[in-house]
Parts: C-alpha cells; sequence; structure tokens
C-alpha cells in the first residue's frame, strides 16, 4: 500500500502543474494546514466499499471541489476526513494532516452539514453571538465576542439581517442561503484552519448559490487567514464552478479526475468526451459519469458507449496519467515539507459560562416558541375549566369519594401525559445540541444544566395556572398547603414526562417514533400505577415488581391521595351494629385504594424528585456513553484494518 511514510521519504519532487505550492502555500505553512489522503478505503460492515483507493490533496488558502452523482461518496469522503467516520464503517489508509497522522483538535476544524440546525426562534445577532461566547474562550471579554460574531456576520453579508428571526415552520425568516451563511457563520467564528462544507448550495438557486460560494472563497482573500476549504458540491452553476481552486470527481466511490479545475476539460476532451459549446462544464461531467439512469453517451455517431464503461475508461485514463502521478508527487512534496502538530488554537469557554449561555439561549427559545409551552398552557387552561366544571361542588358526601378519586387520577395522568406534546420543538433543540456537540462547542452535561433550568419557571406556570383552576373550582381538600403541595406534585409530574422524553428523543432518533415510544411508556405507566388495578390486585412477576415501583405515576397517585384525603371524614353509608357512623379518609385511603400509609406524602413528594434528578443523569449517562462508544469503535475498526494483511487491489 502506498502510503504516508513510504511517501514521504521521496526527494526532489516537483508540483503538479497548477498548484500554488511553491508560492501561496508557503505564505500559509506557518499556520495552515496541509491535508492529504492517499489510497484510501472505507467500507461497510457487510464488505461493500464506499470509496475505493483515493488520493489527493487540499492546500491552505484554496478552496477544494468534492463533485459526483448522488451516492458517489461524497459526504463519506467528508466524513472520514474530518473524522466523523460512521463507527458501522471500516478505514484504510492514511490520512496525513501537515504530513503526519495526528487528531483534529478543537479549533483547527469546522464542519457545516448539509441540514442548517439552528434555533429557529433566535435572531441572527443572537445565534452568532450566543454561539461566540459558547466556543471562545473565558479570557476574552464579551466585548470583543460581540464584535468577532458581528465582524462575521458582516463578512457573510448578512448584515441587513442581524435582528431578523431564523425562522422555521410556521413562522417566516431567513432565507435558505442567508441560513446557510448562519451556519457558515457560527463554524468559523474560532478562525478554524480547516473547513468543510457538506452541500452549502443544496436546495438554493443559482444566484443564491454563487453568493453563499464566493463569500466562502473570499474567506481566504481577507488577512490572509489561509483556511484550507472542502466542500462537496451536488451541480454548481457555471458561475460557481469557476470559484474552485481544484476538482475531484468521484463516481460509484471512485476517482474519476483529481487536479485543476482549468485542466479538467481537457482531461475529459483528451478521452474523448469534450465538453459541448456553451454547456457547464460541472452539468457535462457529472452527465457523463452518472450512471443512475443507464444511460448512453453519444459520440457523434449511431452507437453511444454504456455509462458504466464511459466510467470504467476515465478511471483507468486517471490512474495512468500524469496528472495521477504528479498527484502522487505532490502528496510526497506536502510530507516532505511536514509541519507542526495541530494545536488547539484557543480553549473554549468554561462549564459556568456555557451553562449560563445555554440556558439564556434555551429559555429565550422557549419563550418565542408556541408549541414548546403557550400552546400547551392554553389547552390546559381549557381542561382545567372543563374539569373543573364536571366536578363542581363535590362536596363531601359518600359519593365524593369516588369523585375525588377519579379527579386527581385524571390530573396525575392524562394532564401529565400532555406534557409529551413539547416533545416536536424539544427534537428541533437536540439537532441543535448535536451539531454543536459533534463540533466541540460544548458537552452534554451543559446543555442538561441549561435546558433544566430554563424550563422551571415555564413548568411551574403550565402546574400553577391549570392547577389553581382544577384546584378550587371543585372545591378540593381546604388549605394553601394542601393546595402547593397539588401544584407541586403536578410539577413533578410535568418535569418527569419531559424529562422521560428526553431520554426517548437520545434513543429513539427518529420522530414519529419517539412519539410512540414515549406514550406507550407512559400508558405503561398509568396502568400499572395502581388506581385502575389496585396494587394488591396487580400480578406480581413483571407488573407488580418491578413495574409498579418504577412507575412515577404510584407515587403521583399516593402523594396527591393523601394529601386530599387525610384529614377528611365522610358519611359512612355502611354504618350499622356499633359501627362509626363516618369513614376517614385514612380508612378509605387504606382500605378503598389500598395505598402505603406508612410514610408520609413528603415522601412521595421526594421519591417524585428523586426520580427526576435520575431520568436527567440517565440522559446524560446516554449521550456521554454514545459519544464514547462511536469513538471506541471507530478506533477498534481502524485497528482491526492495520492488524489484517492487506488486500490486493485486484482483488476488490
Amino acid at each position: 500500500m502506498q502510503g504516508g511514510p513510504e511517501i514521504c521519504k521521496a526527494e526532489n519532487l516537483n508540483p503538479m502543474p497548477g498548484s500554488n505550492t511553491g508560492s501561496r502555500s508557503n505564505i500559509f505553512m506557518e499556520d495552515g494546514v496541509f491535508l492529504t489522503w492517499d489510497d484510501l478505503w472505507v467500507t461497510v460492515a457487510g464488505g461493500r466499499p464506499i470509496l475505493q483507493g483515493l488520493a489527493g490533496y487540499a492546500h491552505p488558502g484554496e478552496l477544494l471541489a468534492v463533485m459526483g452523482p448522488s451516492g458517489c461518496g461524497k459526504s463519506t469522503l467528508l466524513d472520514t476526513l474530518a473524522g466523523r467516520r460512521s463507527p458501522k464503517t471500516r478505514q484504510e489508509g492514511d490520512i496525513l494532516f501537515n504530513g503526519r497522522k495526528q487528531a483534529l483538535a478543537y479549533g483547527t476544524s469546522a464542519y457545516v452539514t448539509q441540514d442548517d440546525a439552528l434555533i429557529t426562534t433566535l435572531t441572527v445577532r443572537e445565534a452568532v453571538y450566543s454561539s461566540a461566547q459558547l466556543q471562545l474562550p473565558d479570557t476574552m471579554a464579551k466585548s470583543e465576542k460581540k464584535e468577532r460574531a458581528e465582524k462575521t456576520i458582516r463578512e457573510m453579508g448578512l448584515q441587513d439581517a442581524m435582528d431578523t428571526r431564523i425562522g422555521g415552520w410556521g413562522a417566516k425568516g431567513l432565507s435558505g442561503g442567508q441560513k446557510r451563511r448562519v451556519s457558515i457563520c457560527i463554524e468559523i467564528l474560532t478562525h478554524p484552519m480547516l473547513l468543510f462544507l457538506d452541500e452549502p448550495t443544496s436546495g438554493l438557486d443559482s444566484a443564491a448559490s454563487y453568493y453563499v460560494m464566493s463569500r466562502i472563497a473570499s474567506l481566504n482573500q481577507k488577512d490572509n487567514i489561509g483556511i484550507t476549504i472542502i466542500a462537496s458540491m451536488h451541480q454548481p452553476s457555471a458561475e460557481v464552478f469557476q470559484l474552485f481552486t481544484n476538482l475531484y470527481l468521484l463516481s460509484s466511490g471512485k476517482t474519476v479526475y483529481f487536479g485543476p479545475v482549468s485542466a479538467a476539460n481537457e482531461f475529459f476532451a483528451l478521452n474523448g468526451f469534450p465538453c459541448p459549446s456553451f454547456q457547464n462544464p460541472s452539468d457535462h461531467f457529472l452527465k457523463t459519469i452518472n450512471k443512475d439512469f443507464g444511460k448512453d453517451i453519444e459520440l457523434g455517431f449511431a452507437n453511444g458507449i454504456p455509462t458504466e464503461e464511459v466510467i470504467d475508461i476515465l478511471v483507468k485514463s486517471y490512474k495512468s496519467s500524469d496528472i495521477y502521478q504528479m498527484v502522487q508527487k505532490e502528496i510526497a512534496q506536502i510530507c516532505k515539507q511536514g509541519g507542526g502538530a495541530l494545536q488547539k488554537s484557543k480553549r473554549r469557554s468554561g462549564l459556568f459560562t456555557q451553562c449560563h449561555v445555554l440556558t439564556r439561549r434555551s429559555f429565550i427559545n422557549m419563550s418565542r416558541d408556541l408549541g414548546y409551552y403557550w400552546l400547551r398552557l392554553g389547552i390546559y387552561i381549557s381542561l382545567a375549566i372543563v374539569l373543573g366544571s364536571v366536578f363542581s361542588h363535590i362536596g363531601l358526601d359518600n359519593g365524593s369519594i369516588q369523585a375525588r378519586g377519579s379527579l386527581l387520577m385524571f390530573v396525575a395522568t392524562f394532564l401529565t401525559f400532555m406534557a409529551i406534546g413539547g416533545f416536536p420543538s424539544f427534537v428541533e433543540e437536540m439537532k441543535v445540541f448535536e451539531r454543536e456537540r459533534l463540533n466541540g462547542h460544548y458537552g452534554v452535561t451543559p446543555f442538561v444544566i441549561g435546558n433544566t433550568l430554563s424550563s422551571l419557571p415555564f413548568l411551574a406556570m403550565v402546574a400553577l395556572i391549570p392547577g389553581a383552576i382544577t384546584y378550587f373550582l371543585p372545591g378540593l381538600h381546604h388549605g394553601y398547603q394542601h393546595f402547593l403541595f397539588f401544584v407541586i406534585i403536578l410539577f413533578a409530574c410535568m418535569m418527569l414526562v419531559e424529562s422521560l422524553m428526553m431520554i426517548v428523543a437520545s434513543v429513539v432518533p427518529n420522530f414519529l417514533m419517539g412519539i410512540i415510544v414515549g406514550a406507550g411508556i407512559q400508558g405503561l405507566m398509568i396502568l400499572v400505577g395502581g388506581f385502575f388495578r389496585l396494587p394488591s390486585d396487580l400480578p406480581k412477576p413483571v407488573f407488580k415488581f418491578p413495574l409498579y415501583y418504577i412507575a412515577f405515576h404510584k407515587y403521583a397517585y399516593q402523594g396527591l391521595f393523601k394529601n386530599e384525603f387525610v384529614g377528611l371524614t365522610f358519611p359512612n353509608v355502611q354504618a350499622g351494629n356499633g359501627s362509626s357512623p363516618t369513614i376517614t379518609g385514612e380508612d378509605i385511603l387504606k382500605r378503598t385504594w389500598r395505598f402505603e400509609m406508612a410514610y408520609s406524602k413528603w415522601v412521595d413528594l421526594a421519591i417524585l424528585f428523586a426520580m427526576i434528578v435520575l431520568y436527567r443523569v440517565l440522559f446524560l449517562i446516554i449521550n456521554k456513553t454514545t459519544e464514547k462508544e462511536k469513538a471506541v469503535i471507530g478506533k477498534f475498526m481502524s485497528a482491526t484494518w492495520k492488524d489484517k494483511a492487506p488486500v490486493s487491489r485486484g482483488e476488490r
């Protein structure tokens, strides 16, 4: 295998024609990153290769475009180079930074994904500035962070939209091109030396595509930053195509062409596939190497050549051409020149700053997003009015015993069950969290703390207002201490449901499946909670032990019922034969509901809050474990490939 160690021994190699290694690269040698990859293979677990023996390089101060038809391996190549390869794939080959194998440190690289995962309720200024506070160190003054954020916004041409909300479904905001530029703004705040962009023009018209790419290309023209930019492109316009320095054409995971953009037309023409006059070269290249539709390339005579044969001709021609030899020499030259190890450019903000910024940002999002809490509050108030009306003037007669129990059961189950309505908004926030975590902006702990603290006032409001209507309209147990306990139980149940849905969101990636799984778990908890089936009558193997004790509804029911019935007296319809004409609430709880009366309602409340902490910690552990597993699996698979004897390329 031709790898980095062997190539680095080469001497007296000239750069390939059209490259800028001799001049421009030297300018950025001290602080730029030279990226090379050679004989790169990426294979899925079943053995199907996604990338097959790729070789190439990327210089500081240049824009490399990776192009090819859908499914050719563009995103896989970017993910592999950026260290984001899926743990389900295997990698073989050399990826070198400045001529050496090393991991990308925080602050040295940034990755702009194809999907714009942004908090839609924030303005452009708020989104970029909050990201600056998270990524930039605490030693930098807030004024400096704000200045850098606004400067970055202006560099991407968003100065007129600074105070415009990003917007999403149901709320008009930025255009698609502006959102792409916001995503780019967020990732270049730390002035990374490597910038990966996965189809930055996807979904944009030609004008927006050109504006976005021209802004990206111009990053290297300001202050000699020397950013190494690699972008996967779907189908650029002629104007966008002219912005590229080098072009990497892929088809079915194979290299069709790699080299200067200016030489691509000549390469295709020499192989018998010239670009027609007045046609966009990128359109011609992609049409030539796209075999998805099984069309032939017309060569001016009756019989065409099958597309697969055309691709095979181009791949073999490239491998045997002087261009490929020059690429190998260029890789060797970069290895020979070498460079320093990648160091963290700047330490990101501390834990306290991250928690503060994330709490404030999440609070703003929750206050502006109608679907997060406000819509639920309106529905809760409506249901509370209906509920209070149905059970109005509940009284203290014998029939009120069942009525009070039904009312409390409805509060502890269906009112809290509706907390699942915030799941869609939380999923959108999770998408932003996943993007920012992968890019190293912050970890799981500050996200959990920030989300928890920001939700407290909203959950308190949602519990207090509908809870007051539900409590006082029917006339439940008098005394504000009983009312406050009722509200606190309702608050704890809603927070538990949100915590449960956080766990579901981290395990089940699909939105619809998340709703179904979350509702199913809650339905099971309600069933075994001790109301619909008395605790002593539950089947013991599974439903009594352990589900009955795991379900938080058990403690919610017991706390609410103890709070309501203890201290009340009801007429005893079975009075006679010397029995008391009245029956106490404690007796009802023991005989009718068969609740555990060995401890007070405060113990039930304490257990609920302990479960809240447990659920949040479990969410944190799941995310941290998933992150570590991906890293361990990736290292294990890479080591497995190194331990195996290399397979000859002819056998692949």
